[in-house]
Parts: C-alpha cells; sequence; structure tokens
C-alpha cells in the first residue's frame, strides 16, 4: 500500500492510502479541540475528498492516542458574544451536514476522547471504529448549552431514543465497551491497529463500484426517513438509475470470467 502525505492545513495533516483518505486533526496540544479554523480546513477537506475521483473513502480520527476531537476550543468560544456564538454553532452543523451528505462513504476512527463537537462529528459519520480506550460524552448541558452539531438527532438514532436522552440529559460520558454493545460503534480495536483496521475496511469499500456505493448509501440515508413502503420505492428507483451502468456491466462480466472488476464509475 502506498501512502502520500498531502499538502498541509494549519490543524489537519492528510494523507493518501491507495483509494482511501486519512484525515488527522492535529491539534495534539489542545487534545484536537475544534475552533472555526478547524472547522473550515475539515470542510475544505471533505470537498476536495468527494470531488477526487481517484479516492473512494475517507476516515476521520484524531493525531496521537489521547483524543480524537475533544470538543470545542473553548479558549475561542468563551469570549464570544451571542451573534458570535450562535454564527459558529450553525458553521459547525454545517460541517457535520458536509460530512453526512457526502455521496463516498466516511469511517470515524475514534482514537480517544471524543466529547462534545467531537463525538457529533463522529456520528455524522457513517460508521465508527474505536479504540478500547476512547471515551464518548455530550456534556453540553453541563455547561448551559446543548448540543448544536446533529447530537440530538443522530445519538437517538444510534442508541435508541430512552438511552440517548439518559446520555445528553446527565451529560455523564459512556465508553468504548458500551457504545459497542448499545450499536453506535462498529468495531472496538486496539489503539495502535486502529486506523490500520478503518483504512484496511475503507480500501474494500473503495474497490467497490462507485456509482453503486454512492446509490446504496443514499438509499439508505433517506429510505430511513421514509415509510417501508416509501423507502421501498425510493430503493428501486435508486438501483434502476445503475441498470445503463458501465460498471453494471463490467461487475456482471468480471464475476462470469472469473476476474477481479475493474470499475470506473460510469
Amino acid at each position: 500500500m502506498s501512502t502520500t502525505t498531502l499538502p498541509a492545513y494549519q490543524n489537519l495533516r492528510l494523507e493518501r492510502r491507495d483509494q482511501v483518505t486519512v484525515l488527522f486533526v492535529n491539534r495534539p496540544q489542545v487534545m484536537n479541540a475544534i475552533n472555526r479554523e478547524t472547522l473550515a480546513e475539515i470542510a475544505d477537506a471533505v470537498r476536495a475528498f468527494t470531488a477526487d475521483a481517484t479516492q473512494g473513502a475517507l476516515v476521520v480520527t484524531g493525531q496521537g492516542e489521547k483524543a480524537f476531537i475533544s470538543g470545542a476550543d473553548i479558549n475561542e468560544l468563551a469570549p464570544l458574544g451571542p451573534a458570535a456564538a450562535e454564527d459558529i454553532s450553525r458553521f459547525g452543523q454545517a460541517v457535520v451536514e458536509l460530512l453526512e451528505q457526502s455521496t463516498k462513504p466516511v469511517i470515524a476512527a475514534v482514537n480517544g476522547y471524543a466529547f462534545g463537537g467531537g463525538c457529533e462529528l463522529a456520528l455524522a459519520c457513517d460508521f465508527i471504529y474505536a479504540s478500547r480506550l476512547a471515551r464518548f460524552a455530550l456534556p453540553e448541558v453541563t455547561l448551559g448549552i446543548m448540543p448544536g452539531a446533529g447530537g440530538t438527532q443522530n445519538l437517538p438514532r444510534a442508541v435508541g431514543e430512552r438511552r440517548a436522552k439518559e446520555l445528553l440529559l446527565t451529560g455523564r460520558p459512556w465508553s468504548a465497551d458500551e457504545a459497542l454493545r448499545w450499536g453506535m460503534v462498529n468495531r472496538l480495536c486496539e489503539p495502535a491497529q486502529l486506523v490500520p483496521e478503518a483504512v484496511a475496511t475503507a480500501k474494500i469499500i473503495a474497490e467497490n463500484a462507485p456509482i453503486s456505493i454512492r446509490q446504496a448509501k443514499r438509499s439508505m440515508h433517506h429510505g430511513l426517513s421514509l415509510s417501508l413502503a416509501d423507502g421501498m420505492l425510493f430503493e428501486i428507483e435508486a438501483y434502476n438509475r445503475m441498470v445503463p451502468t458501465e460498471d453494471r456491466r463490467e461487475g456482471v462480466t468480471a464475476f462470469n470470467e472469473k476476474r477481479k472488476p475493474r470499475f470506473k464509475g460510469r
């Protein structure tokens, strides 16, 4: 597997590992806390990844083993007036929506503390792998605020409404083991193996047909907000859009010829 380091951002480190981009939030001096500049860089990096036809999946993680993203940078938020605080909250939600709406798969590799906005960012990804040392929390109610970047929407969808209410209204943290047991996390990994395991899964996904991945992801994302009957209609419409593609013909031909398909995203 080839690894290429991409041009540096101030607060991020990006690597390409074949068809997989790995995004490291790189502010270990503040436990990878995110400020507005970091949010803007994440947004730019996600847009660039989504537009890059050579890249099939994104892994988001934090630099080091202590923190994925420990939350918002309180030093930046503390002096803000109401209007500025509202503005940065809206921007944070826009970045989360950008992750959720990417046409390509995004995997969170949670390597330590994922508190507040860090937890929300992880929940916005398609699924989560976590270090056994990871810890999660949405402690906003203990600070006189509430989650504002998808936490009240994505956590109930991940762990169920009643459990999410307990977690959100107490603000208490929960462990990686609990997150796995509740279905929020897909896999627990040893710390040193977290990113390699996430990349290995991302690479499997990236080698599949790009149009198929996009349509399947879209069908699941939108179908869950519909009735089952309407979701089935949405699914067959998404399926039918793939029937005339070159990739479908290539997939069938490769299967019959007992070889690996060469998908082109057409």
